[in-house]
């Protein structure tokens, strides 16, 4: 625990002006971002007497080595600095909403030459207009249903429409008349874009003009006695409006605004969002966090803000925001949404009427979303506390082991050996703290000596974090040689569900900061190198798991000894009996079946299992697709091709002459003799065989095999 006095800046260092301000704990991590508007009176208010301070920022403080700054113009740019900080950083102190879900939008493709309307979840696109979010995608094609009758959109993915297109015939939509047909022509590309964009007004509100015009269009059927087309006018123009019926109105002036509530206790809040457009709910979304800081109402409502809108643009801020609690600065926080929408935003307190009305629904779901957040996460922490300390129980440790670490090797009969590092702390998976290796020391097949690799270099990188942050003096010196950095040959692992691994940056504001804000700079700001994210193998477990018995065991341990490391525990789970087995000891030992401690040792193991084995299998499928012309250089991915789709095979190709091959589309001499080169050279290809019926498979189909 550090003591703020010992890092505390003078008075007469700190500026009196805007800024945003960093604190590090000693491994040079980021664990806090904030803001203010006098630089000098906030980080006093940090270092007065502990006993003053908050709970969760006396925590933070003596968490913290050092503190730095940055100074801007204005408040609006210390809000969005502080948004682009707290997205690169992820600073453990902050607040941070998480969705409690994917939730679905109605998509509407309008950057394709033929629009499609679809059902779409994660990232925004460029050229797609959105429109929800809608709490279960059931619901959107409920809706998209009924429109299509009016609205016969494409809804057909690209290979249907291809398909369709080639054939000449429409899918199933097309012949009942929910689908215009663009694929085979029945409407131009303009008129189909027409139809899309009607559809796009309908969704965003303005749906009076259309029933009037069927209505019309009906009346005028009728007195020309086309009954038939009146009555399908009369069915068009009713099942608009059971589409409108599914978002009834609930601001009569139809108004745009989104209403933002906050449910919230000593230790986690929960945020509920309504998006009204029309005077209609057209979306709602919630989010849940715990108060890792010491923050009020009007915080929560402006970490809200930013987690909203930070990445909108355009229409996507409505024109009027409600809340129930000012932030700190409203003004700076509206002048910020006005610069995002590009166009003057109302932030404000609903104090009667309908929308305090409405407000007062979107609280009580907040408080129904705290309230059920809070149910299903008692059992799951006490669930993970309990295995934490079955597991401590069974290995002797004096504490749970809060972080523990996994290692697993994969391989295919000796062939493309890796090892993967999986991280779990609290009981949770850390997917950004995952690693990836390949096993360079030596070739072929054995388990026992790759883990002793694999533990041996990513510890080494965890001592030369020690020693370059100049923790040396109370630890002793390993026995073997620390490595370089870098030398090591470890990659990055990647989240599998759509997050990326926190590597070294650049150490400068991240993407969406006003060029206003790098000027002036704080003279505290801290070589490039620490950049505040954390390095990759700078914080130690409590506790190493390997996917092995003894001997995994044994050699995991002694990497350990050669570096002089004796406070991390270790431990195998072996997967016959799911015993596990600990250093120096003959016997394993056996957790209970029902043991919550062994249930996490095997969702642990399973995940680097997993995680290990999904790598080699991507090694060994890019191994597989090698081919001779890989290796030749100035021939990209263009040529390549042009070269099979002129032969026909690389077979044909490995039988051409240099004067063939200059035959080929842009394929010069010297180009032409370096692939001849390149097939004289490499290693005839073994046949491939139909493991099925055993038949060799020759490469003259047009296949790419080598």
């Amino acid at each position: 625990m550090a003591d703020p006095s010992s890092y505390r800046p003078k008075p007469g260092q700190i500026p009196d002006s805007p800024g945003v301000y960093k604190f590090r704990d000693e491994h040079r991590r980021v664990i806090y971002v904030g803001k203010a508007k006098n630089l000098r009176q906030r980080l006093a208010n940090y270092f007065q007497d502990l006993a003053g301070l908050h709970p969760r920022t006396r925590t933070m403080v003596t968490t913290a080595a050092s503190v730095e700054w940055t100074v801007v113009s204005t408040e609006v740019e210390a809000l969005q600095l502080e948004y682009s900080w707290i997205k690169e950083f992820d600073p453990r102190f902050n607040v941070k909403y998480r969705d409690d879900k994917s939730y679905p939008y109605l998509a509407v493709t309008l950057n394709e030459e033929f629009p499609r309307v679809q059902v779409m979840r994660g990232a925004k696109k460029k050229g797609v207009r959105y429109f929800g979010p809608y709490g279960h995608a059931w619901a959107i094609r409920e809706t998209v249903d009924l429109m299509l009758r009016v609205f016969p959109v494409r809804t057909c993915s690209a290979g249907v429409f291809k398909n369709a297109e080639r054939t000449g015939r429409p899918c199933l939509l097309g012949y009942i008349g929910k689908c215009s047909a663009p694929c085979v022509g029945r409407v131009t590309p303009e008129e189909h874009r027409d139809l899309a964009e009607d559809f796009c007004d309908f969704m965003a509100g303005r749906t009076g003009t259309y029933i009037r015009r069927l209505e019309k269009d009906m009346m005028q059927a009728a007195e020309e006695m086309e009954y038939e087309r009146a009555a399908r006018l009369r069915d068009d123009a009713e099942a608009l409006k059971r589409a409108m019926e599914k978002s009834a109105v609930v601001l009569a002036d139809a108004t745009d605004a989104d209403l933002i509530a906050v449910a919230e206790d000593e230790l986690e809040a929960a945020v509920q969002i309504f998006h009204v457009r029309g005077g209609r709910v057209r979306g709602q979304r919630g989010w849940v966090t715990d108060k890792v800081e010491a923050v009020d109402t009007a915080g929560l409502v402006e970490h809200a803000l930013q987690q909203l809108y930070g990445e909108e643009t355009g229409d996507s801020v409505p024109k009027e925001v409600l809340v129930p609690a000012l932030p700190e600065d409203p003004d700076a926080v509206s002048q910020w949404l006005a610069d995002r929408r590009g166009s003057q935003v109302s932030l404000r307190i609903p104090q009667r009427g309908d929308k305090k009305d409405l407000m007062g629904t979107v609280q009580r779901n907040a408080q129904q979303a705290l309230g059920l957040h809070k149910t299903k996460r008692a059992s799951d922490l006490t669930t993970r506390s309990r295995a934490l300390e079955e597991i401590a129980e069974a290995l002797g440790l004096d504490t749970a082991p809060l972080r523990v670490e996994c290692f697993d090797i994969s391989h295919l009969q000796g062939d493309d050996v890796v090892a993967s590092m999986v991280v779990f702390e609290d009981g949770l998976a850390r997917k950004s703290e995952y690693r990836r290796f390949q096993i360079k020391g030596f070739e072929g097949q054995d388990d026992v000596r790759s883990m002793h690799e694999v533990i041996g270099r990513r510890f080494k990188r965890y001592l030369q974090e020690k020693e370059r942050t100049g923790e040396w003096e109370d630890t002793p010196a390993p026995t073997g040689p620390v490595p370089a950095p870098g030398g090591t040959g470890e990659t990055d692992g990647a989240d599998e569900v759509g997050g990326t691994v926190e590597t070294p940056g650049t150490g400068e504001p991240g993407p969406g900061v006003a060029p206003a804000a790098q000027e002036p700079v704080t003279v505290r700001e801290e070589p490039r190198e620490d950049d505040g994210r954390p390095k990759r193998f700078a914080y130690p477990p409590q506790l190493v798991v390997v996917d092995g018995g003894q001997p995994q065991v044994a050699a995991a341990k002694r990497a350990l000894d050669e570096l002089g490391i004796d406070d991390i525990a270790v431990c195998g789970l072996a997967k016959r009996l799911e015993e596990v087995w600990v250093p120096d000891d003959d016997d394993p030992v056996v957790l209970p079946r029902s043991s919550e401690g062994l249930y996490l040792l095997q969702r642990i193991r399973d995940e680097a299992h997993r995680f290990a084995i999904t790598y080699q299998r991507a090694k060994r499928a890019k191994r597989i697709r090698s081919s001779p012309l890989d290796d030749v250089p100035g021939l990209g991915e263009t040529r390549k091709q042009a070269l099979i789709k002129h032969f026909g095979s690389v077979k044909k190709l490995r039988q051409a002459t240099i004067d063939e091959i200059c035959e080929v589309p842009g394929i010069g001499r010297r180009t032409a003799e370096s692939v001849a080169a390149a097939f004289a050279t490499a290693a005839p290809a073994a046949p491939a065989v139909n493991t099925a019926t055993g038949e060799i498979i020759e490469e003259d189909d047009g296949g790419s095999r080598t």
